[in-house]
């Protein structure tokens, strides 16, 4: 009776030594980091010191400094509603950038935010993240990315040490007792104690309870993979076609306004522009030749190649196209060494892009990687936002105009789009769709209503996203 006892009190000194490390949750800017890309990247600057739809972060809590630091976590919580306090800063803050209206996070944690806090000010003041001597400045090639995952695997030997010494501690008050009760003692192997239905029946019940843990955060966190930047069969630059050429999102991504898919244009939509533009790729003729061997163009005579060419045949239009850009560009008659490497490795790169199918005739579509995806029970309809919400493409996708490669921005988390929800005003104005919503209308006009958000016309039901 005093073994088991001993035995439990040595149990209940593993959890609470357990507890004890898992409820340490100091704020470090490694945190503020991925939470920075999750909850602020969308709306404010990474270098904190340039303004963009939000102002730069750079220097916030100084500029807060007159108020208690409670007031600055209340207005990253929820910012409308210190507005509404009649807060003299929020106010302030309201007045420079109304109407943009900054999402709120009421889940974030104190420690969560002075992570955020940590990371702003580190990047700001160049000291994240640290660099050894020698290094080159934030931005260069060289950077110290810490990693505590030591930390976890020291905790894990400290707690193994620990259950052996109180195995031998409760070993040895074991004997006593029994000495003392005129008992006899038998002592149990380190194997012996490992194997009894008690700790298997642990082991069991702590195996189904990572499993549980490990599926639901691999669904969680489907989709949520923010940075994300795969290689592209073909190196495109949304820098140079939406930013520097300021051609129209919509233009190429033309399901964007019409249907629930924004779509991925065909390579008959490139080629709008490249029947003209034939040279000149930042990327090398290679890269602009790959859409014209998929749709079957050929961009010496200007014509589509027919069907029937194949094989050799289809191959010798585009590496003579290659190799006569290359003869140009060096002002040669003939083509070199470095010229027919430099063919037969562009001929390569394009064959390699290409599908299995593909490869038999070359010609056929282009198999871009997916960046963006949500679940299938998610339902998301581009017209919805892009035609009837009016939002710009970036809302979601970020400063794609300056993307050289493009990755996912927003985290396209249930919680982000909720807070979107709460937060975005609906445009009523000059909008023939929401003509129905009268009673709001007429709020609006008596000034019951400053505006009307997506979720008082029912952007909050369930329904809405899951059916």
């Amino acid at each position: 009776m005093i073994y088991n006892h001993l035995r439990n009190k040595s149990l209940l000194a593993i959890c609470f030594a357990l507890l004890s490390f898992t409820l340490i949750a100091e704020p470090t800017p490694d945190a503020g980091k991925t939470l920075f890309k999750n909850f602020c990247a969308q709306c404010h600057s990474k270098d904190m010191k340039t303004a963009a739809t939000g102002p730069a972060l750079g220097g916030a809590s100084e500029r807060w400094s007159d108020y208690p630091l409670s007031d600055l976590y209340s207005w990253i919580r929820n910012s409308q509603a210190m507005i509404a306090s009649g807060h003299p800063r929020a106010a302030e803050l309201w007045n420079e950038y109304k109407p943009t209206v900054m999402t709120a996070y009421p889940d974030l944690t104190d420690e969560e935010i002075a992570s955020i806090l940590l990371y702003v000010d580190g990047v700001n003041d160049g000291v994240y993240p640290p660099r050894p001597a020698g290094a080159l400045p934030v931005g260069g090639e060289v950077t110290n990315e810490s990693n505590n995952s030591w930390m976890y695997w020291l905790l894990l030997a400290l707690l193994g040490a620990l259950a052996l010494i109180l195995f031998r501690v409760t070993g040895s008050l074991g004997q006593i007792a029994s000495e003392k009760t005129g008992e006899k003692y038998n002592p149990k192997s380190l194997l012996e104690a490992l194997s009894t239905s008690g700790v298997i029946g642990f082991a069991i019940f702590a195996l189904v309870l990572f499993a549980g843990y490990t599926t639901v955060t691999n669904a969680v966190n489907l989709g949520r993979q923010q940075g994300y930047a795969p290689d592209q069969p073909i190196k495109f630059s949304h820098e140079t076609h939406a930013g520097i050429n300021k051609i129209d999102c919509k233009y190429c991504h033309d399901g964007a306004r019409r249907s629930k898919h924004a779509v991925i244009p065909a390579a008959n939509t490139c080629m709008n522009c490249h029947r003209a533009i034939k040279a000149g790729s930042e990327y090398g003729t290679g890269e602009l030749t790959k859409i014209f061997a998929s749709v079957g163009y050929d961009p010496t005579t200007n014509k589509y190649v027919d069907e029937s060419v194949k094989g050799d045949e289809y191959k010798a239009i585009f590496t003579k196209w290659i190799a006569d850009n290359y003869k140009t560009e060096k002002g040669l008659e003939e083509l070199d060494e470095e010229g027919e490497a430099l063919v037969a490795t562009q001929w390569s790169e394009i064959v390699s892009s290409l599908t299995n199918d593909q490869k038999k005739s070359i010609r056929g579509p282009i198999e871009w990687i997916r960046v963006h995806n949500l679940p299938d029970h998610v339902y998301f309809n581009h017209a919805q936002h892009v035609t009837v919400g009016q939002l710009d493409c970036q809302t979601c996708h970020g400063k794609v105009e300056e993307m050289k490669v493009l990755e996912q921005s927003a985290p396209l988390s249930m919680g982000w789009c909720i807070n979107c929800h709460r937060e975005t005003e609906v445009q009523f104005s000059d909008n023939e769709y929401y003509k129905s919503y009268v009673k709001y209308h007429d709020d609006i006009a008596s000034g019951k209503k400053e505006k009307v958000t997506v979720s008082d016309i029912g952007g909050l039901e369930c329904q809405k996203c899951h059916y």
